[in-house]
């Protein structure tokens, strides 16, 4: 088929292991150069071999490979192909069972915080708050360096890597964070930016995901988005910046520092042995920096995160957290 050999040759990437550079590749390189005059693809991308328990190469002649059935039972689909997509190009990676469970529990944590952005989508407004700001602003950093390191590198463990790290700190620090004002504690209006950010990042990560855990990141797109996830185009760093005009990495600071504040509080709940949820009557932080000025635009959100009444700051050399549970407050 003449057409489609010069519709697609010379092609764009070779995938391969590392055991054939010097057979496969260099033989195709030859067999291209003489027969017609150039390279026959402009990328090689290499990868390494399985390694069984014991750290040796997996092979049908060492009789040690795993088939993989039971792992799929046991771990779906997503989990196998998320242990897979962890291994760097061009080194080796050992079977590991752990890394499939971390990958089904990833799967199932994205479905559960899909349907809590999904279940309240209204209102919807303009991008205003600055801690939706500043998790957009990260948020276009991740597609601009994940776009970048796919396009140039085929570093696909690395964007994984950084889009399950960011989608952590979604679901643990802002979602928290946002949930009083979504529900519409602190006005409409603020409303409004938390769910217009909410379901901006969803898509973004639901397209991010797809070609890790694409099951269950088609699963969630079917219940918002018209089509297939992976027909929809990639997500781009303007898309997310529109949203808010332009990145603001001040606004990503007051999100980081109010992060930071929400984990020392946990921290101290968790050395009581209080439940996350637990109220309290006052937080008193200790600090070196004027953090009374800077937390001002997120303190109602960072109250009603930590579930207390106030929060009191004071100077002093050390950062530190201390907190009263409302039934000790007397």
């Amino acid at each position: 088929d003449m057409d489609l050999f010069n519709r697609v040759f010379p092609m764009d990437v070779r995938p391969q292991a590392h055991d054939i550079i010097r057979t496969w590749l260099f033989s195709t390189v030859l067999r291209s150069h003489l027969e017609f005059g150039s390279l026959p693809w402009a990328h090689a991308a290499i990868s390494g071999w399985v390694l069984d328990p014991d750290r040796k190469k997996m092979s049908k002649s060492k009789g040690n490979v795993v088939t993989p059935m039971a792992l799929l039972d046991e771990h779906g689909s997503d989990g196998v192909r998320y242990w897979a997509a962890s291994g760097r190009p061009g080194a080796d990676t050992a079977f590991d069972p752990a890394q499939m469970r971390v990958g089904r529990r990833l799967a199932i944590k994205l479905l559960n915080a899909s349907k809590f952005v999904l279940s309240k989508p209204e209102p919807i407004g303009e991008v205003a708050h600055p801690l939706d700001v500043g998790i957009l602003t990260n948020l276009a950093n991740l597609v601009a360096d994940a776009t970048r390191r796919l396009d140039a590198e085929y570093d696909y463990a690395w964007v994984l890597q950084r889009t399950e790290s960011f989608f952590w700190d979604f679901c643990d620090n802002y979602l928290e964070l946002i949930k009083a004002r979504r529900y519409g504690d602190f006005g409409g209006a603020a409303a409004g930016s938390a769910n217009t950010t909410m379901l901006a990042i969803l898509s973004v990560l639901n397209r991010l995901f797809a070609p890790f855990i694409p099951f269950v990141a088609e699963e969630i797109w079917s219940w918002w988005r018209p089509g297939s996830v992976h027909r929809s185009h990639w997500p781009v760093e303007a898309d997310v910046l529109s949203l808010i005009e332009s990145g603001n990495e001040t606004a990503f600071g007051l999100y980081v520092r109010t992060t930071e504040v929400l984990a020392a509080i946990r921290k101290r709940k968790s050395e009581q042995r209080l439940s996350a949820g637990a109220p309290l009557q006052i937080v008193r932080v200790r600090n070196n920096e004027d953090l009374e000025l800077r937390l001002a635009p997120s303190l109602d959100d960072l109250k009603a995160a930590a579930r207390t009444d106030a929060i009191q700051f004071m100077a002093d050399p050390a950062f530190d957290v201390e907190i009263v549970p409302k039934e000790s407050a007397a």
